[in-house]
């Protein structure tokens, strides 16, 4: 294979990856909304717990707090397309 042929494929390669990457853009940024969401609330509830003593009543609050907004996000981010 010669350099021309090889830095063509890599280049189409490349080119397929970008491709994919920027379709599954959209995906990811609401995958990481939602997880984002429950991971900090429910660490804010599990603060609260630990300031507070009232195991696990804030991490209960917090996580479920964190899938309403999460799941809120998530609506959002496909109703907007």
């Amino acid at each position: 294979m010669a350099d021309d042929e090889r830095e063509g494929a890599l280049l189409r390669a490349l080119r397929s990856l970008q491709s994919g990457v920027q379709q599954a853009a959209p995906a990811a940024t609401a995958g990481y909304s939602l997880i984002g969401a429950i991971l900090l609330l429910g660490g804010l509830g599990y603060a609260f717990d630990r300031w507070q003593g009232t195991t696990p009543n804030g991490l209960v609050v917090g996580l479920l707090s964190g899938v309403v907004a999460g799941m809120y996000l998530l609506a959002r981010d496909l109703w907007r397309r």
